[in-house]
């Protein structure tokens, strides 16, 4: 049944349609395994290894077997041919086990490789135009658009792209439009593309003129020539003898740009700085009573400990010496009492940074055992503190994330909305998760998802704010696990993107990518990763 719908397309759909807003492939990623001194368990000959690879579910932690290799026979060295080809995505944790069957410890050492499917990573940007296309208006001409369709393997066709509408005229030129090769043709080269071309109505019932059909192969040859395409209407091609076409369709221009990832930039030596503030101001409650948000139980984390482990947990796999600066904001310090709003956790100012994420949740308990929760709410200071270290770097050799964990109404907001905008145009990403039931509509509208964040008539260069209340996330069989796995994938789901979009707006490329002369553009080797077992 649904192949059947996916090649039908009727008027009210393409209307309706909006380009691009049909699911792309995620990112893939090729696992390769290699072994070497495995324990030989066979007493007449060498063993004959198979490996296969288990993933995680988030829901609750099972194994499930993902796929396995095939059987060498006879090595205790084997290369596996068989390759596993797994989805990535930054904002989860993706644990992998790979079992050789081998019982015991000291069995020897399995080497994993990780690339990145290169295929489908180019973007075509193109331009057409129409010449003498078939009249449609009484009153007038033709209002002209095109749509284009992927072939599907079934001979379904799924629609890709649709052209603005061009008013009035036989001659349109549409303007120049950019989109992946992935949603194009699915990475297949010589797969049929078929264009349409329609007469707008403003009722949606919009007048076929003809169709033509191409590849990707052939449009790209339009970056050295014009290629024009006749276009045809079957039914008057069978009604009337003398009929030639509807007109023709011209390929102004074709330019192919091969698409950079996050991961080209991680592999190239980009590193993630991962820095956590967290709020220590009265209105969380006295940390002694179980009603505080930064109550010490000693049966599970409090809200702030599972926000800090979801998130910190994930990122801090992006970062080589796992070495972060904790922040407190809001709280009077010993000895004096004073009130600080950006103090280390650890106590010591000019060596701010705990090892791991277990280092930053240690120096937490701690300072919240040695400080007084006060107030008011800044988050500015933290914001600045961050963005002097970002400011230092221009050449993409390192991207800064801000975790804020707050409770409330932030105290000052006109110099926060000020430092997000200045840092809006810094290597620097904010997440900001709001704990308790407070309502949390300030650090909504820092989000900037439905209005762009501004101060003092300055727009923010781009968004790098992302907000999530801790409370969506609490679920209701207690499952901490699930919890923090919902909040780490939607709190870092925009991290690539923002990331992205600074090093493009810099036209900083990754270091170190290859370029290479094959139709195929360039995929991402991860470095092997090699261990004991």
């Amino acid at each position: 049944m649904s192949t059947v719908m996916s090649g039908l397309v009727n008027m009210a759909s393409l209307a309706d349609f909006e380009p691009l807003a049909a699911v792309i492939p995620a990112t893939k990623v090729e696992i390769t395994v290699s072994c070497r001194n495995l324990l030989d368990r066979d007493t007449f000959s060498k063993s004959d290894p198979i490996c296969v690879l288990y993933t995680q579910t988030v829901a609750n932690r099972d194994w499930r077997e993902f796929g396995r290799t095939e059987v060498i026979d006879n090595t205790l060295n084997p290369d596996f041919v068989h390759k596993f080809i797994i989805d990535y995505f930054f904002e989860e944790r993706q644990n992998l086990r790979f079992d050789l069957g081998i019982p015991g410890k000291n069995c020897g050492t399995i080497i994993v490789k990780a690339e990145e499917l290169g295929n489908c990573r180019e973007s075509v940007l193109m331009q057409f135009c129409g010449n003498k296309l078939d009249k449609k208006d009484f009153f007038g001409k033709s209002d002209p658009f095109l749509v284009f369709y992927r072939s599907n393997e079934d001979g379904t066709f799924t629609i890709c792209h649709k052209t603005e509408v061009v008013k009035n005229t036989l001659d349109p030129v549409w303007q120049a439009f950019k989109i992946p090769v992935r949603a194009l043709c699915n990475g297949d080269y010589d797969r049929a593309i078929k264009i349409e071309v329609y007469d707008w109505d403003r009722d949606g019932g919009h007048d076929y003129i003809g169709e033509f059909s191409t590849s990707y192969r052939e449009l790209s040859k339009g970056q050295s020539q014009f290629t024009v395409w006749e276009v045809l209407n079957p039914k008057k091609k069978k009604k009337k003898k003398k009929y030639l076409n509807s007109g023709t369709v011209t390929l102004l221009s074709c330019f192919i740009d091969v698409e950079v990832t996050f991961l080209d930039y991680i592999k190239g030596g980009t590193q993630i700085n991962f820095t956590v503030a967290i709020d220590f101001t009265a209105s969380n409650g006295n940390p002694s009573q179980p009603t505080s948000l930064h109550y010490m139980s000693p049966y599970h984390l409090n809200a702030y400990a599972l926000a800090l482990r979801a998130v910190g947990e994930i990122i801090q796999d992006y970062d080589s010496d796992k070495l972060f600066p904790a922040l407190g904001f809001g709280a009077k310090l010993p000895p004096d009492g004073h009130v600080s709003h950006e103090f280390p956790l650890n106590g010591n100012p000019e060596n701010p940074y705990c090892s791991g994420i277990e280092g930053v949740l240690e120096a937490y308990y701690q300072s919240l055992k040695s400080v007084r929760l006060y107030g008011p709410t800044y988050f500015s200071p933290v914001i600045n503190h961050v963005a002097r270290y970002a400011s230092l770097v221009k050449d993409g050799s390192e991207y800064f994330i801000l975790l804020i964990i707050s409770d409330g109404v932030i105290s000052d907001m006109a110099q926060t909305k000020e430092s997000i905008v200045n840092a809006s145009s810094l290597p620097m990403s904010i997440i900001i998760v709001g704990v308790g039931p407070a309502e949390f509509d300030e650090m909504i509208e820092l989000d900037g998802d439905e209005v762009r964040i501004s101060s003092r008539g300055r727009f923010a260069e781009r968004d790098i704010v992302q907000f999530v209340p801790f409370r969506d996330y609490i679920d209701p069989r207690g499952n901490h696990i699930l919890s923090m796995a919902r909040l780490a994938k939607d709190v870092l789901a925009e991290i690539p993107d923002q990331f992205l979009q600074y090093m493009r707006s810099r036209c900083i490329k990754p270091q170190h990518l290859s370029h290479s002369s094959s139709s195929k553009p360039p995929s991402t080797l991860v470095h092997p990763l090699q261990t004991q077992i």
